[in-house]
């Protein structure tokens, strides 16, 4: 069972040479091969050919994101891939990532899917491979334990922060916002695992009590089904927004991870509004000869 996840560079761009059998298109987990020994923590890269890496909610022809599949069959082809410990969603368009598994036997396999997360058809799947992760620092296993009923402690270097929107910028009543998270991982409110937790999103709205459950009210947006991203209405005007994440209980880490505040602008179009040209008007003069 996968323990932890925490994301590296989230750059989409367009992967390497790889191999499956699909029809065009092509995914592999990069340089695994069947019967590979891990460690327990170690980072896969994502291979692509024939395609381009876009984030969810990214409607571009020929694009899509990877989808790590943990220890499962291969999910439903033709509906939503689940977000969950045996299906990890890369929706900030990551080409790798570094996970830690249990020592023992796993499967891993990345399945392609489009902005909603549903895989292509054709779909573009890799191998089903077969590792054996291998401890090699069992006194570490219980680092992370939290003490009873107290705040679980995060890395000194996680960090949340916005993908999309960025400060200042202008977006329309119904945007999709994306979460970044570096050195953590994502997981569904209710899994109590090591160095993970779920979004938040405050609109409006100072940062709460951090030794206390998040409210849930308009200003006070969950994502607790682990989402990496989220489609929310907001009024026409201005707007601050931050990031909180939080454990399985919605309570904040120890230290606290949570993003800086940004500004927006929403507008109907989601552009900046038209500035009115000045029309000077010409008075007309009679001359008389």
């Amino acid at each position: 069972m996968m323990q932890r996840l925490r994301t590296s560079v989230l750059i989409p761009f367009i992967a390497g040479l790889m191999h499956f059998h699909t029809v065009q298109a092509q995914a592999q987990t990069g340089g695994l091969k069947d019967g590979d020994t891990l460690p327990t923590k170690t980072t896969l890269h994502f291979g692509l050919h024939g395609m381009g890496v876009a984030p969810a909610g990214s409607d571009r022809a020929n694009s899509g994101h990877h989808h790590l599949i943990i220890d499962s069959p291969t999910p439903e082809l033709n509906s939503e891939i689940p977000n969950d410990f045996q299906h990890l969603h890369f929706g900030a368009g990551q080409t790798e990532a570094e996970i830690s598994l249990t020592p023992g036997e796993h499967t891993l396999q990345l399945v392609f899917g489009d902005k909603n997360h549903v895989p292509h058809s054709p779909p573009v799947i890799s191998e089903r491979i077969k590792v054996r992760v291998a401890d090699q620092t069992a006194p570490a296993a219980a680092q992370a334990a939290p003490a009873a009923g107290g705040r679980r402690p995060s890395p000194k270097d996680a960090k949340v922060y916005f993908i999309y929107p960025k400060n200042g910028s202008y977006i329309s009543p119904n945007p999709v916002i994306r979460f970044g998270l570096l050195n953590m991982g994502v997981a569904p409110a209710g899994f109590d695992k090591p160095n993970t937790g779920h979004h938040h999103l405050l609109v409006d709205a100072e940062l709460p009590p951090l030794d206390q459950p998040i409210p849930n009210d308009f200003n006070h947006l969950h994502f607790g089904a682990g989402q990496t991203e989220a489609k929310i209405t907001l009024p026409v005007g201005q707007h601050k927004l931050r990031l909180l994440f939080a454990d399985f209980a919605h309570v904040p880490h120890d230290p606290a991870v949570f993003s800086d505040v940004i500004n927006v602008t929403v507008t109907e179009s989601g552009q900046p509004p038209r500035k009115r040209s000045k029309h000077r008007h010409r008075s007309s003069r009679s001359y008389g000869y």
